[in-house]
This record gives C-alpha cells, sequence and structure tokens, in this order.
C-alpha cells in the first residue's frame, strides 16, 4: 500500500477529528479523498505538523491526529523528545514512513536503510509507541484513539504519489475553518 490507500483506509476514523496533516502532496490526497473542516492542511513548513498538533492538543481536550511523514519527521528531530515529555492524552502522531521524500521525488530517507523512528520515538522519551504495516493503520489508529493515551504510530509502507489536484484553497480560508472547528 501507498499513503493515499492508507489515507483512503483511515478516511472514515479520521472525520470529525482534529487533523493536521504533513505538507505537500499528503495534504493533497487527504484533501481530494475526503475534506473536511477539521483538517488543516500544511502548504508550507515541512517538519512542523507534529509540532502544531501537539501544541494544539495541549491547549484544548479535542483528539488530535497528527498525519506526518518519515522525511518530515527526520528535518525536525527534536520534536520527538519535545513530545515524549510533553504529549497530552488526546495527541496523536502518525508517521506514514514510506522511506522518501515523497513530495519532492521520492528520494530515499534514512529510514528505509537502518534508522527507526520507532526506536528513536522510544529513545526519546514516548511511551506508547506502536509500528505498524500498511494494512493494519486503521485498527491500531482507532486503538489509539480508544486508549485515550498520546501515542506514535510508525506505519510502513510502500513509496509513492497518487496524482491529485493541488488544494486551492486559500491558506487564510484553511485556517480559518480549522480554527472554527476546534471552538465547535
Amino acid at each position: 500500500m501507498i499513503r493515499s490507500e492508507i489515507l483512503k483506509d483511515i478516511a472514515p476514523i479520521l472525520r470529525d477529528q482534529l487533523v493536521i496533516c504533513n505538507i505537500g502532496i499528503p495534504s493533497q490526497e487527504l484533501h481530494a479523498i475526503d475534506d473536511q473542516s477539521t483538517n488543516f492542511y500544511m502548504l508550507g513548513t515541512m517538519g512542523l505538523a507534529s509540532s502544531i498538533g501537539l501544541g494544539l492538543a495541549m491547549v484544548q481536550p479535542k483528539p488530535v491526529i497528527v498525519i506526518d511523514g518519515d522525511g518530515s519527521v527526520l528535518t525536525n528531530l527534536g520534536t520527538l523528545p519535545t513530545i515524549g515529555n510533553n504529549a497530552p492524552s488526546n495527541y496523536i502522531l502518525l508517521i506514514i514512513d514510506n522511506g522518501s521524500y515523497g513530495s519532492t521525488g521520492d528520494q530515499p530517507t534514512y529510514t528505509g536503510r537502518k534508522t527507526s523512528l520507532t526506536g528513536m520515538a522510544k529513545a526519546a522519551g514516548c511511551d506508547r509507541v506502536v509500528e505498524c504495516q500498511a494494512e493494519d493503520t486503521g485498527a491500531v489508529l482507532q486503538e489509539a484513539l480508544d486508549a485515550q493515551e498520546a501515542t506514535v504510530i510508525v506505519c510502513k509502507c510502500e513509496s509513492g504519489n497518487a496524482k491529485m489536484p493541488v488544494i486551492t484553497m486559500d491558506p487564510v480560508v484553511i485556517r480559518d475553518r480549522f480554527m472554527k472547528a476546534v471552538q465547535a
């Protein structure tokens, strides 16, 4: 399975949850698959979805699901110890680890070699870290929501991008409708 197939599979679970989605093609895929006002699409700032989601989880009680990629997490490794030491029970970080920088041409990341984000998250102090295969992501995500514990999920999948249209919605509109959804 590639990332877009995972997103299609978990879309019913994500519906009406607060979702922060990684920059670039992942946001385009989620937007095309199931656009929701509760989805915040990152159109810039590679590596910051996990940090933005953590801040949101810390200031309000609703579950926050961050969809991030291995490449983005690798560009901001400081986020893992921050999550490990501060994540509230309503925070879920779903790292879709396809071993590549998918939005920039599928150049390989080190997670396709010897680097383990699962091991890094555990070493950073994240207590609940689950690694799964792509086809198990929905069940693991639902289990994390049900557990109501801060969770890092590392989903191993194949590299590849689905052909999706760019998001034409103005970033201010994305922000404003998301802020209304958070306050609802």
